[in-house]
């Protein structure tokens, strides 16, 4: 049985919906993520990291979800790389940048990012996480605070339960799980992809464990996004916003997971002005404005 994860499952479901009448989806045929050009390995904590760079600017940096690769962000690569220099690698155990090894953590990750940017010599940068990516950028922001000037999450969660979940997907991810579990235990000599295959869905099912006192200790001024029907409920997005000092929370209504595929424009643009803008610091009569 070939193992499916998630987020290409997700993705290739979007583009089926989206392109599949107008022949392959632009994830399919992007140079983003296969670009001989710009590509490098860089040998970060144990594996070859791949990655690519793309623009002149301040750096920024952009974090793809579970089981996803560069390509995910070929609507935001472009854009911003108008002005900033936009760094995206496929992380640990996911694209090119393959990890034999068993163990595999969000803070592994995480850890991994902050090498690279060390091996790049950025001091700090501007942060876009989705998903997964969301979840590595608030602990890079935790864990190593000084590399962060200003973060953008979307779809991320801190803890792995239907309290932050939606309760139907959360199921869902548990039987997926389950699935791979039993897959592998019926193989006399498991593949490499289905021991690959486990290690994320683990940390779909198992992982985060973020607890709301680690993100007071954010600094940088962060947006919080999330759709009005995404699979991490809205009220888990709301408390991530209010847990962090500086931060702006954005719903957008109509959407779900996606965001920076199905509000792309919406999204690239809102994420821009943040960036670009001083954080405003609202309280007292500025609530009235």
């Amino acid at each position: 049985m070939k193992l499916k994860l998630v987020f290409i499952l997700i993705l290739s479901i979007i583009c089926k919906l989206s392109f599949g009448q107008q022949g392959k989806s632009p994830f399919d045929t992007t140079m983003y993520g296969r670009n001989p050009a710009v590509g490098k390995y860089a040998d970060i904590r144990g594996f070859k990291m791949y990655y690519e760079t793309y623009g002149k600017g301040q750096p920024l940096l952009i974090i793809h979800g579970n089981g996803g690769s560069i390509n995910n962000f070929l609507y935001q690569i472009p854009y911003f790389a108008k002005n900033y220099q936009v760094i995206i690698a496929d992380s640990r155990a996911q694209g090119k940048s393959v990890d034999p090894t068993d163990s595999l953590s969000y803070e592994m990750m995480t850890d991994d990012l902050n090498a690279l940017l060390d091996k790049l010599q950025l001091k700090s940068c501007y942060v876009i996480g989705w998903s997964d990516g969301g979840i590595n950028g608030l602990l890079l922001a935790i864990r190593h605070p000084d590399k962060v000037k200003k973060l953008a999450v979307t779809g991320a969660n801190l803890w792995p339960d239907s309290t932050a979940v939606d309760p139907f997907v959360y199921k869902w991810a548990m039987n997926y799980n389950k699935t791979i579990q039993d897959t592998i235990k019926k193989m006399v000599t498991p593949s490499a992809e289905a021991k690959n295959a486990l290690k994320l869905a683990h940390l779909l099912s198992y992982e985060p464990h973020i607890t709301v006192q680690q993100l007071h200790t954010i600094t940088c001024p962060t947006l919080v996004i999330g759709g009005d029907h995404d699979v991490i409920q809205p009220k888990h997005t709301m408390l991530i916003a209010q847990s962090i000092p500086n931060s702006y929370l954005w719903i957008i209504p109509n959407s779900g997971h996606s965001t920076p595929i199905y509000k792309k424009d919406q999204f690239n643009q809102v994420v821009s002005d943040f960036f670009a803008q001083p954080y405003r610091k609202i309280d007292g009569y500025g609530r009235f404005n």
